[in-house]
């Protein structure tokens, strides 16, 4: 189930043409998703060595990467079980659209980082939800498997921004959604995991 705080922390559903993508090209699902899960580990890492003087930041962030890395890990034997090549694809345009609003100057930067790391694993977990139906048992049950997890790290991930920003960050937060709903929206050519509406 999609825990209901979700549903309203991101202000549109994903669209119904974005899952159709979804299932007729589940070889580029599976791909993209084995990506985004690297993809995930690596900005865990890249803040605990750019923060490193965050002890509660490092905690959490290390434990984050371990099970993104376990994800990239099922996804890829997933994968081979299907008999699919892993192989390079381009990336989606969605993170880029939520980093160019990130503030360049601390701690805004780090503040708005963490929000885009929320709101980047919330659509994840949206998204795992919204396909389940549709897919064969195996994918069903495995994407099903991931809704707790990335739930929690999109918890963790606005916690943290709260924690290290000191202030109310609801303003910042709302800015985003709008920011993370256009980009949903807007269309994309390309079929993505995190790939706007389709064009």
């Amino acid at each position: 189930m999609l825990p209901p705080e979700i549903e309203t922390f991101l202000l549109c559903p994903t669209p119904q043409g974005w899952i159709e993508q979804a299932l007729q090209q589940q070889e580029i699902l599976l791909i993209d998703h084995a990506n985004c899960e690297k993809k995930a580990a690596s900005t865990a890492l890249n803040l605990m060595f750019r923060y490193i003087e965050r002890p509660d930041l490092q905690h959490k962030l290390s434990r984050l990467a371990r099970e993104e890395l376990r994800h990239f890990e099922q996804v890829a034997a997933l994968m081979k079980r299907r008999g699919i090549a892993y192989r390079p694809v381009s990336a989606a345009l969605y993170a880029q659209r939520l980093r160019a609003h990130v503030r360049t100057s601390e701690p805004g930067k780090l503040i708005d980082t963490l929000i885009v790391g929320a709101f980047i694993e919330a659509r994840s977990c949206e998204r795992f939800f919204r396909l389940a139906p549709y897919l064969d048992d195996e994918l069903a049950k495995f994407y099903r498997s991931l809704l707790k997890s990335e739930s929690r790290h999109y918890q963790d991930y606005l916690a943290m921004a709260e924690k290290f920003a000191g202030v109310p960050i609801a303003e910042r937060v709302a800015f985003f959604a709008g920011v993370e709903r256009d980009a949903i929206l807007t269309p994309d050519s390309e079929f993505r995991f995190h790939s706007g509406a389709a064009a």
